[in-house]
């Protein structure tokens, strides 16, 4: 799309273009409204070979999808523009007013916001190239791909014990790296070792690698445990320092996995006008959830703006009619 071929004002504008974004522009557009998706380019899920768990869709490259998504949207309208947002501004009685790295500046009625989240890995040598390949964080997305594989832990939080657990439904041969990170009580360590998952004290120290895959771990004494495959909680931090302006900031998720813009179940955010959906609400939706979250959102954008279009024109009514 060319500045040309761009709008004063949106009915709403979608920021960010993945699961969520697309979805909502879907729902818009199929509501004959003015969309605009501005999609900077980021996926969290770049560095995956496919897209798990989502129906009729299951190992699809996540660029396919992308693609497959921006035409849907196309085709009931929506225009698409590959950018950056960083700032908005305005309110739902004046409008938001949206720009861009690219210098463009636009108008919006309602806002979606589907920015997604970055994942932040533990400072450990070797571990961030394999991120999405070997190195993974969700059972559900891609556990089954590493079925049956010798799988290692690495221990960061309360929620390494859960991944450990998680992981162990798809391999009896589990490690979770203790990573002088952990603080098990004794129950804990009772059910990992009912459930013949090994734990293995000691600081990691590096993660080793041969012919683009993963081997093992190194420990701080200098200990080698082989592994064909790792799992590690990042920290989960939404994408929205653009918000700021709009008094809108990330806090702190109830589970300390990260941080997120808190949304209600339709998307709503604490600001009027302005709706969120997918990761950068939900830390830990998948693709299928994030989508259909979107779609979600879209539908009460539309529906928050016939409300708006009917008491502006009941109000026109009342003043003919006097």
């Amino acid at each position: 799309m060319t500045q040309q071929q761009q709008q004063a004002t949106y009915d709403a504008i979608v920021i960010g273009g993945g699961s969520a974004g697309l979805s909502g522009a879907v729902m818009l557009g199929r509501s004959r409204r003015s969309v605009l998706v501005i999609d900077g380019g980021q996926p969290r899920n770049a560095p995956a070979d496919g897209v798990h768990g989502f129906l009729t869709r299951d190992g699809l490259p996540p660029a396919e999808l992308v693609a497959i998504g921006r035409d849907e949207a196309k085709s009931y309208g929506a225009q698409i523009l590959d950018d950056e947002v960083v700032g908005v501004d305005g309110d739902v009685g004046t409008g938001f007013t949206v720009r861009t790295a690219g210098g463009v500046t636009v108008g919006a009625r309602r806002l979606l916001v589907t920015t997604g989240l970055v994942d932040e890995l533990p400072d450990i040598p070797g571990l961030a190239d394999r991120w999405g390949k070997d190195l993974l964080h969700c059972p559900y997305c891609h556990g089954w791909v590493v079925r049956d594989q010798a799988i290692g832990i690495l221990g960061v939080n309360a929620m390494s014990l859960h991944q450990a657990q998680m992981f162990r439904q798809l391999s009896k041969d589990i490690v979770l790296f203790h990573n002088d990170e952990l603080r098990l009580t004794d129950d804990e360590r009772t059910q990992l070792t009912a459930r013949g998952i090994r734990l293995v004290e000691g600081k990691v120290a590096a993660v080793r690698t041969e012919s683009d895959a993963i081997t093992g771990v190194v420990l701080a004494d200098g200990t080698f445990v082989g592994r064909q495959a790792l799992t590690v909680t990042p920290r989960f931090v939404a994408r929205a320092a653009f918000l700021a302006d709009l008094g809108l900031q990330p806090v702190q998720h109830p589970m300390g996995v990260g941080e997120y813009i808190p949304a209600d179940e339709t998307g709503l955010t604490a600001v009027p006008g302005v709706w969120a959906a997918g990761n950068v609400s939900n830390l830990m939706a998948q693709v299928g959830a994030a989508a259909a979250a979107g779609a979600m959102a879209g539908a009460h954008i539309n529906g928050d703006l016939i409300a708006a279009e009917t008491r502006i024109a009941v109000a026109e009514l009342s003043a003919s009619a006097s």
